[in-house]
């Protein structure tokens, strides 16, 4: 785990939010057509529409916490879904809490 790319990461309210939100998906999103929120993911779609941002800028958001390991994306069709890794997540508190 590359500590530099995860702090990048949480840097930006945008970013902590949507990590919030994917935390309980059913209760930040309407249902979606393909996929299952917990199971699946979100759609990325659904994520910028609660964001408020454009497609693009929603892609960049997610590449970011992709970069830092904080969540996987998924295809399903033409959509892509986005969950967290909450083993991951785990392992960035275990390293933030030693080194604090």
């Amino acid at each position: 785990m590359k500590i530099a790319l995860v702090l990048r990461a949480l840097a930006n309210e945008r970013r902590l939010r949507i990590l919030d939100w994917l935390r309980d998906p059913r209760r930040h999103f309407r249902a979606q057509v393909d996929g299952d929120l917990v199971d699946d993911g979100v759609c990325g779609l659904l994520i910028a529409e609660k964001l408020g941002v454009s497609a693009p800028t929603l892609s960049e958001h997610m590449r970011v916490l992709i970069a830092a390991k904080l969540v996987r994306a998924k295809r399903i069709k033409q959509w892509t879904m986005y969950k967290r890794d909450e083993d991951a997540i785990a392992s960035v508190k275990r390293v933030i809490q030693d080194k604090v």
